[in-house]
């Protein structure tokens, strides 16, 4: 079933229309805009579809977009359970089924990234390309590189606690989501967006998801890249890795070293980097995010 939502709360995005999909198990919302080739955006943590706010109408001029927000996030059910890799990937192979959608193109963020490449390497039937922002492909080796990363994501595992996860994410303050979204920007972001992914956080549920998703795919899924997993598997949807060279954690230096040997595991992947922003790409270079992807997309 499908049903048009319309919610005082919901910010808005000109030209985008919203609705609620019935999947199993899950009552999830999409906004969408355009015509033609389908392109799906996956937002991160600790955000919701708005993160695609100024690149989702660039896109809609030649495609057309769809930005879900995820189990637990945003104007989509927060159930207790659900959170991890499979369950999480399910949602999207269900959603792509609910639009009758066969193959589609993806542009994905942070936890959206992982699932956008889960779904790439269980169901390449289903994706034509992927263009994923400030996450490194599943491929990449970790090494000692990648030390000095580690001190700047010292929150995922507090995140991850039951209990002091969901505090830290729904308190009043929120301290820590702004945490988040200063610590690991390149420049300041407007004070009014970043109320708006912080609002839904303060629903018990919410928060409570977003403690899940740390505890049941962030952190599991670092134990996967640690043991080489996917490397065994390989990466064959073409990709087009960016990140900002404001980045604080995975600096330049350590994408690059990470990804030195992805060729011998990927078909088709690409590093691109944009000068000056951080982690959140889509709110801080939203035109040269549109752009990399509209290029990358004709490609391929």
């Amino acid at each position: 079933m499908t049903e048009t939502l319309i919610a005082p709360e919901l910010p808005r995005v000109d030209g985008m229309r919203h609705r609620m999909l019935d999947l199993p198990g899950l009552r999830m919302h999409v906004a969408e805009a355009g015509t033609g080739e389908p392109v799906l955006l996956l937002h991160g943590f600790p955000q919701h579809w708005w993160e695609w706010r100024d690149v989702a109408p660039r896109l809609a001029e030649r495609h057309r977009v769809i930005c879900p927000d995820l189990r637990g996030a945003g104007w989509t059910d927060a159930p207790r359970r659900g959170y991890s890799r499979r369950n999480l990937t399910s949602d999207l192979v269900a959603l792509l089924d609910a639009l009758g959608i066969d193959r589609v193109r993806l542009l994905s963020h942070d936890v959206g990234s992982i699932l956008a490449f889960a779904l790439c390497m269980e169901h390449p039937d289903r994706v034509v390309s992927h263009v994923a922002l400030s996450v490194p492909p599943p491929v990449s080796t970790v090494s000692a590189s990648m030390i000095p990363a580690m001190r700047h994501l010292w929150f995922q595992e507090a995140l991850a606690m039951p209990g002091l996860g969901p505090r830290l994410l729904g308190s009043r303050r929120a301290r820590l989501p702004r945490y988040l979204f200063s610590h690991f920007t390149a420049s300041p972001l407007d004070p009014a967006a970043i109320e708006v992914f912080i609002r839904p956080l303060r629903q018990r549920e919410i928060a409570r998801a977003g403690s899940a998703t740390c505890r049941h795919l962030v952190l599991p899924e670092l134990g996967r890249l640690m043991t080489g997993r996917y490397r065994r598997v390989g990466l064959r949807t073409p990709t087009l890795i960016l990140f900002g060279t404001g980045e604080t954690a995975l600096t330049p230096d350590i994408v690059r070293a990470s990804m030195r040997n992805v060729d011998a595991y990927a078909d088709d992947i690409r590093l691109e980097f944009i000068d000056g922003p951080g982690h959140f790409l889509a709110d801080e270079a939203p035109d040269e995010v549109a752009h990399g992807a509209l290029r990358f997309f004709a490609e391929h």
